[in-house]
């Protein structure tokens, strides 16, 4: 399959800030988009979806319906209408009926904001009493995960508790996307530490936790710290690799979900000069604890400077080159009502193009894919309202719905 291109293409953008940008890398031949691979293992199958109108019969738009200072997340409370947008400065402001009200936490002064740092993501737990952020502190850029206990619709201060300390070597490649798993776990999603080609190698180093997913149980402390290993970790006992790594093998993963439905994994990982890519990894053959996803090995489904898919590595089930991005911005799989025709496609765009795309894969396999006239400008993040409705931010301040195109 081929993309279809709507709409003209970005050229010339300097990036100030990408959630995840493709380093100072000559980025070499510019290639064609074209679908991934399947993966050589277990774990890039995936379950196989209902039947669903094809994505050429649909249409959709971007309706702006507020602005926040820089969003870079939007999140739902669980057992509550309210909206919640992180501003990338250090505030979390609730949104109600598209009004964004004072802040429930400001942490502008433990936050440093260069190249690619931030607040970059919250989250809550299941029973909306717990607010999860993830940011980079003063001086390097450092990464903290904490915790705050709400107390109603406000937060605690005096609450938080630090989860998780990374030392982070280079001003990029922060990841910093939290999501809460089907499993009720927080995963959390860190680049390789930056620079370019990985010269730490720490993707394929499953010791050291940046180039990782991890997994945390951040409600029971144990061992000295703030957050426990759930038993399924692939190296819980410690041995062959870090407690906490979950999956292994990425370089800047910018943003992941976990589809609502079968609960397989999607995740949006940043290319070097060449690649930008999307993997797959099923809920039915293990959620991917374990997957070896390629970096450095890999960039997309080619060898990265005489590299080759490592045994039992995951190739992506999409990738596009750069002559149609620069920077993937990953979304979420969509669930709702509004926009039936997009039932189970997966959405994301490229910071550098700004418009919108879904793929559909079956079998762990690309089955369908489409990209939209919805266009927007420095687009780097996706959320979800209560009833699985889709909003996408845009780093300038305007957040969007997304709607179906009459």
């Amino acid at each position: 399959m081929t993309i279809r291109r709507a709409g003209g293409v970005l050229v010339g953008l300097i990036l100030v800030l990408t959630s995840a940008c493709g380093d100072d890398d000559d980025n070499g031949d510019q290639a064609t988009p074209t679908s991934g691979g399947s993966t050589t293992g277990s774990t890039g199958e995936t379950s196989s979806t209902l039947a669903e109108a094809p994505l050429d019969s649909v249409e959709v738009k971007l309706t702006q319906v507020a602005e926040a200072d820089t969003p870079t997340s939007l999140v739902a409370r669980p057992g509550s209408d309210t909206l919640y947008v992180s501003e990338r400065a250090g505030r979390v402001r609730p949104m109600v009926d598209f009004q964004l009200g004072d802040p429930i936490v400001d942490i502008v002064d433990e936050v440093v904001t260069n190249s690619e740092q931030g607040l970059l993501d919250l989250e809550f737990s299941p029973d909306g009493n717990t607010l999860y952020l993830s940011y980079n502190v003063p001086p390097d850029g450092d990464t903290r995960i904490a915790a705050y206990t709400m107390n109603g619709d406000t937060v605690d201060p005096a609450s938080r508790r630090e989860l998780l300390a990374v030392d982070q070597p280079f001003p990029n490649h922060k990841g910093g996307d939290i999501e809460i798993g089907p499993d009720g776990f927080l995963y959390i999603g860190l680049g390789d530490g930056g620079a370019g080609g990985d010269p730490l190698g720490n993707g394929q180093n499953t010791n050291v936790l940046l180039g990782k997913i991890l997994r945390i149980d951040p409600t029971q402390p144990a061992g000295g710290k703030q957050y426990s290993i759930p038993p399924g970790n692939p190296f819980a006992d410690g041995q062959g690799g870090a407690p906490e790594v979950w999956a292994y093998g990425l370089r800047n993963p910018w943003r992941f979900t976990f589809d609502p439905r079968n609960d397989d994994l999607w995740i949006a990982d940043v290319g070097q000069g060449q690649w930008e890519e999307i993997d797959l990894l099923s809920s039915a053959s293990g959620g991917g604890g374990g997957a070896n996803l390629g970096w450095n090995l890999m960039e997309g489904t080619h060898g990265f400077e005489g590299g080759s898919n490592p045994e039992g590595g995951v190739l992506p089930v999409f990738e596009y080159g750069h002559d149609a991005g620069c920077s993937i911005t990953g979304g979420v799989v969509y669930r709702g009502s509004g926009v039936p025709g997009l039932a189970g496609a997966y959405l994301f765009t490229d910071y550098c193009d700004g418009t919108i795309q879904a793929v559909r894969a079956e079998d762990g396999a690309l089955s369908d894919q489409r990209m939209f006239d919805a266009q927007g400008a420095n687009l780097v993040a996706f959320g979800e309202d209560a009833a699985g409705e889709v909003y996408v931010m845009s780093l300038d301040g305007p957040i969007y719905r997304l709607d179906p195109a009459s």
